[in-house]
């Protein structure tokens, strides 16, 4: 469910129409008495109807009453970048379903270029008197930014815990997939099969699991390739966690003698494949590409994507138990919370030297 742009309802003036009794109790499935009750903060009510019924007002797109806004146990922000990267959805999802059965609701806020940023939503969920939020790859994963603002939130006394990415100066629960071992994952499968120059696609150094999947790539190639500092450095390429990025950074690689390239990301994966096929050269007959995240439909791709799955269930399923944690003042001690990626072979990785050897036989 997306926050409304305004507090209320659109209508012709500034000001939002009065709350019906009747649409709330329709929206909650209680009486136009019991939604009363609640809105005059009257007793009789359970814990759990008066939650249903404020979430009403929340759907509705109403304001609460300025009384009730501190009482709002059941609202849960979930700030994401652009849905774009298929990965963020299927995030966002699995943090919504277990919100949801914890007798939760769910308000998704995405950040697009020339839209809000994360302190305006920040804010403006504050502002709804949501009980935590989620962070999803926000400023918590970019060492340049000021994290003294999760320091601020937590002054405000709102829980939060934070998804890819992690910093030691933000007390906080974190939850991430060890991007460290996902590089050794992809870097032995490739050199099993073959190949001797491998590349690195990723994003901006500034990134935590940027940083991360660089050093893991750089300690495997070492290990299993022979490579020395210049070589891992020369065979890296930082560049957008987009298709265009991938293609870019794909296409260098590719003319420094890369027979594989490992990407930050399927879409980059995607866009190191069109860089190989513009150049005639076959995926996987004579480029080997390995994606990461294992977005949904990824399977679909031509060729299929051989990729290193995110743990997205497991890692959404923590975050939201870390969060009700920290909500119901359980003692907890905050920590980064890594789990264990997997590698899927499909079809966009081979043996190299597979095409030249084929058409040998031929």
């Amino acid at each position: 469910m997306s926050i409304p742009s305004q507090a209320g309802p659109a209508s012709p003036g500034p000001a939002s129409p009065p709350a019906r009794l009747a649409d709330i109790a329709a929206q909650a499935g209680v009486s136009e008495a019991t939604v009363s009750r609640v809105l005059n903060g009257k007793a009789g009510v359970s814990a759990t109807t008066r939650q249903t019924v404020l979430a009403a007002l929340d759907v509705l797109g109403y304001d609460r009453p300025v009384k009730l806004r501190q009482r709002s146990a059941g609202l849960i922000g979930l700030i994401t970048p652009e849905l774009s990267n298929p990965i963020f959805p299927a995030l966002a999802q699995v943090v919504e379903q277990v919100l949801t059965r914890h007798g939760y609701t769910p308000l998704l806020c995405t950040q697009t270029p020339g839209g809000s940023t994360e302190d305006e939503l920040v804010d403006m969920l504050v502002d709804r008197g949501v009980t935590g939020i989620v962070f999803v790859s926000g400023l918590h994963a970019d060492t340049t930014a000021d994290h003294e603002r999760y320091a601020r939130l937590a002054g405000r006394g709102v829980p939060f815990v934070l998804i890819d990415g992690f910093s030691e100066r933000i007390d906080a629960s974190f939850v991430s997939p060890d991007d460290r071992a996902a590089m050794w994952m992809a870097v032995r499968h490739l050199a099993e099969l073959g190949h001797q120059r491998v590349g690195l696609a990723v994003g901006p150094a500034r990134f935590v699991p940027v940083a991360r999947k660089l050093t893991g790539f750089a300690a495997a190639t070492r290990e299993l390739l022979g490579y020395g500092d210049a070589e891992v450095e020369q065979l890296v390429q930082h560049t957008l966690f987009t298709v265009e990025g991938g293609h870019a950074a794909g296409g260098m690689l590719l003319d420094k003698g890369c027979t594989a390239i490992v990407c930050g990301s399927d879409l980059m994966a995607f866009g190191a494949i069109r860089a190989a096929r513009q150049r005639g050269l076959d995926v996987p007959g004579e480029v080997s590409v390995v994606g990461f995240d294992d977005s949904p439909l990824i399977a679909f791709a031509d060729p299929p994507l051989t990729t290193i799955r995110k743990p997205v269930e497991a890692m959404g399923a923590a975050a939201v138990d870390a969060l009700l944690e920290e909500i119901n003042a359980v003692p907890v001690h905050r920590a980064e919370f890594v789990f264990q990626p997997e590698l899927v072979v499909r079809g966009s990785t081979g043996a190299h030297g597979a095409s030249a050897r084929q058409r040998g036989r031929g």
